[in-house]
């Protein structure tokens, strides 16, 4: 068939001894409650408690954004006079929304969830590298999380899930002492657990595969989970650099990221110079890479599905794969473009926004072998499907208005609008959530042993797509209209906003969109926990995969195998192969059934 992996080659290439390495990383099955469930060794176990710690983020953040969305339209609802919120706490739910969101949430289940659970597994191996700094890494990101809900219950940060300074940097300025203090201590110790996390996945990918799961006989959802850890492992140590001397210039007194000669009230802050805009470098060096950490484990997800339920080999598996590595490359090219309103040299932006426009290269590769891969197949419009082609959607649709913010003429008077809010709610925030549902919808087979009603999920599908659409698709236009982001009032008395008040009604439009979509994951909760008791006993392999995963029992044993380590004898992705009595060939199926 000409696809990769049906090329013979030795099932040995590139493996290490794979008895010896799971014999050195083994341990036993735990015997009491605290152990099994709490401060547990079990990869599976501390996947799950990811993904439960993202769901309680997610829903946090949605209840943020719905309270913005009132506080918009309708801030006379609630307390008359007053309304939910006030005005200057607006932007303390803002910044707390895009926090939860970015981090605990887009960061936290697509790669520490479901990578926790099922690289191992995929790989056939018996748990990850380093079991305990796994543990460790869970609960340094749930010490974060608690942290960060402290600073909800403070007097909340008001400078943006980007902390630019010098609003972040001054711990006298108007509301901003313990909050602020509170949320880049959160971030320290997200930090740091996601530089235990990204060792531990980057060390079991290459030290614990199984015999014959060479590179390219891994799944591309192992091949972005481990892109997404080279990431985080070169990304994560800048902004915990950078947030902890801003936490520096607050309370003790430097000038890493503080002007020279400043003055607030009356009172020179410091004598010396330091630069707001290197805190700018040092965040969006980390900030976009953030941003392929979150959609790359989306992309391995959704390649994953299409080839499953489109019953045919991925579509160019080595093009896919080079794809995801040059995306993480030119992530870390690309940081400026967030920049082009500080001032830099024309020059410099061009070089941004040329290496920004390259990007697209391989996002374009991704895009055309997932509509190669779907081309004339016996497509299973099963829930995950549907999930894993509204993501490919998304994230067309998110990127075709990425070409017009990397180029600096049409950035500037974009850059501050509803326009980039659009942007980047589309191709990083929501599409990334339909890879999370996706992966839901197709594993949670696996993780329970139930399978989840496809009538719900369906419904919970067309509701949050179309409602998706109907939020963020209207968000264009208002930036293109001059609409500014940040701001916690449309209309106040006299200048610009009067004139944007005739954008009101597509305002409610977008806010009644909102609540009904919010409202639709009421459905995806209900079919969640309900199918976890009450759903239909799922079989060993529902879907008809061929990956390592559904060779084992639903939910999988403590040691994934039961101590017998599989033998890869096929690739990730033998769908409709010729001479083969069913359409699909197990990866652990003898050598002898060829895909020729």
């Amino acid at each position: 068939m000409g696809n990769v992996q049906n090329t013979p080659h030795r099932a040995d290439v590139g493996v290490v001894d794979s008895s010896v390495q799971h014999a050195a990383h083994a341990h036993a099955a735990p015997t009491g409650f605290i152990r099994k469930y709490i401060f547990s060794l079990d990869h599976k176990v501390i996947g799950l408690q990811y993904y439960f710690l993202a769901l309680a983020s997610v829903f946090t953040g949605l209840i943020l954004s719905v309270l913005m969305r009132i506080h918009l339209v309708w801030p006379e609802w609630a307390i008359p006079g007053i309304g939910i919120i006030k005005d200057e706490q607006y932007l303390g739910l803002l910044t707390l929304h895009g926090t939860f969101m970015v981090f605990f949430v887009l960061t936290t289940a697509p790669q520490s969830g479901f990578g926790n659970y099922f690289l191992p597994i995929q790989i056939g191996a018996a748990d990850m590298a380093f079991p305990v700094l796994n543990m460790l890494s869970f609960w340094t990101t749930f010490a974060a999380f608690i942290v960060m809900l402290g600073a909800f219950f403070t007097v909340m940060p008001i400078a943006g899930w980007t902390s630019y300074p010098t609003l972040s940097a001054l711990p006298n300025a108007g509301s901003l002492p313990w909050g602020q203090d509170l949320w880049l201590l959160s971030i320290a110790l997200f930090c740091a657990a996601s530089l235990m996390g990204a060792l531990n996945f980057i060390t079991t990918t290459l030290d614990l595969r199984c015999k014959g799961m060479s590179l390219w006989r891994m799944p591309l959802t192992c091949w972005t989970w481990f892109v997404t850890a080279i990431l985080g492992l070169l990304a994560f140590g800048v902004l915990l650099s950078g947030g902890l001397l801003l936490l520096l210039d607050r309370n003790a007194g430097t000038s890493f990221f503080v002007p020279g000669g400043l003055v607030v009230n009356g009172v020179q802050q410091r004598h010396e110079g330091g630069s707001p805009l290197l805190w700018q470098h040092l965040f969006w060096f980390f900030g976009h890479p953030e941003v392929y950490i979150a959609i790359l484990p989306g992309m391995g997800v959704a390649s994953q599905l299409l080839s499953t339920f489109s019953r045919k080999p991925i579509f160019g598996y080595r093009a896919m794969v080079f794809a995801v590595m040059a995306i993480g490359l030119l992530g870390f090219m690309v940081w400026g473009h967030h920049m082009f309103m500080s001032g830099m040299s024309p020059y410099t932006a061009f070089a941004f926004s040329l290496m920004t426009m390259a990007i697209g290269v391989p996002s374009a590769i991704k895009t055309f072998n997932w509509l190669g891969t779907m081309w004339r197949g016996k497509i299973r419009f099963y829930t995950p499907m549907l999930f894993a082609i509204g993501f490919v959607s998304l994230f067309v649709s998110g990127g075709l208005s990425g070409p017009f913010l990397a180029q600096p003429t049409l950035d500037i008077p974009l850059h501050d609008t509803f326009f980039v809010v659009a942007h980047f709610h589309l191709i990083m925030g929501v599409a990334a959530i339909f890879g999370i549902f996706a992966a839901t919808y197709y594993w949670f087979p696996k993780m329970f042993g139930r399978m989840m009603s496809e009538s719900l999920g369906r419904l919970h599908f067309w509701f949050t797509f179309v409602g998706t659409y109907a939020i963020f698709m209207p968000m264009h236009y208002e930036g293109m209209a001059g609409r500014p982001r940040r701001y916690g009032s449309m209309v106040v008395a006299g200048g610009l906003f009067n004139r944007l008040a005739a954008l009101m009604p597509l305002e409610k439009f977008i806010s009644i969109a909102a609540f009904v979509t919010a409202a639709a994951q009421l459905i995806f909760v209900i079919n969640l926990f309900w199918s976890m008791k009450k759903g239909e006993k799922a079989p060993v392999n529902p879907w008809e995969a061929t990956t390592l995963e559904w060779t084992i029992p639903s939910p999988p044993p403590h040691d994934n195998f039961a101590g017998n380590t599989p033998v890869v004898n096929h690739g990730p992705y033998e769908y409709s192969v010729p001479g083969v009595e069913r359409d699909y060939v197990m990866q652990t199926d003898p050598a002898s059934v060829h895909a020729h």
